[in-house]
């Protein structure tokens, strides 16, 4: 679940919103509206990102690992037999979504959610796992998403047309213009881009030039698209994720980010 009334091109079929509410009230098959509004899909084609010249940082400018909890204390007895693990050379881009959910949750029923995310995702649409790389809740915990190591580049499924090169970070919750979107989630999502993007050293708020993978993102197959390092789901793919409330908020994020890698 990605999106709140996703803005789609012409070639996409509206979903009519009673149908949209009574799937993400449903436990496993929460994922499932939002797989079809956001249509993330599951991008196999080869590309590599290529961040510009301002993009690449200077030696030294890393942020400290966040707190990460495991996947294994949200996964359960869920899992399904999935692909191996898909790496790239690097992480260039961060691309931030919500997951378009409930907000009243209490934080310690954010394992039961991811795990109900993860459902819908690799079980009822039969995707080899979760999309998203990471998850915050609004406590501001971080959680481990997709598999193959939070230190490592995991191509995931979150941004089609851009999964290669880039880290999906996903907000447990919906945040649509005037909902508050948590400080502690802000803090969290700022310190993973700050994390991630330091390992390539990357500034967060330098723009970064990446390659698409697939036509059904705002970009055709093969051509480049300038984004900033850290960006909103809707910058590479047609929909209203991660929520207008929280897209206005990352240029805050990419200047924590920024601050926690050091920079001015």
């Amino acid at each position: 679940m990605c999106a709140h009334r996703p803005a789609r091109p012409p070639f996409l079929t509206r979903i009519p919103r009673r149908l949209r509410v009574a799937l993400t009230c449903v436990p496993g098959l929460a994922a499932v509206a939002g797989l079809v509004l956001c249509g993330v899909g599951i991008d196999r084609t080869a590309g590599g990102p290529g961040p510009s010249a301002a993009a690449r940082a200077t030696v030294g400018h890393t942020a400290p690992r966040p707190p990460v909890v495991p996947r294994e204390r949200w996964l359960g007895d869920a899992s399904v037999t999935q692909a191996p693990t898909r790496y790239a050379d690097r992480v260039s881009a961060v691309f931030v979504h919500h997951t378009d959910s409930p907000n009243d949750y209490d934080c310690a029923d954010a394992p039961r959610i991811i795990q109900s995310l993860y459902t819908g995702q690799a079980g009822v649409r039969h995707w080899d796992d979760i999309g998203y790389n990471f998850l915050v809740d609004r406590c501001g915990t971080v959680y481990e998403g997709r598999a193959g190591g939070p230190d490592r580049p995991v191509v995931g499924a979150h941004t089609q047309g851009f999964n290669v090169g880039t880290t999906g970070i996903a907000a447990l919750g919906t945040f649509t213009a005037g909902v508050a979107v948590p400080r502690a989630m802000t803090d969290a999502i700022a310190a993973v881009a700050a994390w991630k993007l330091g390992l390539s050293g990357i500034d967060p708020r330098a723009p970064v030039r990446l390659v698409s993978t697939n036509s059904l993102s705002r970009y055709p197959a093969g051509t480049r698209g300038t984004f900033t390092a850290v960006s909103g789901h809707t910058d590479g793919y047609w929909t209203a994720c991660p929520g207008a409330a929280l897209m206005a908020r990352l240029p805050g994020i990419r200047h924590q980010a920024a601050r926690l890698q050091g920079r001015r």
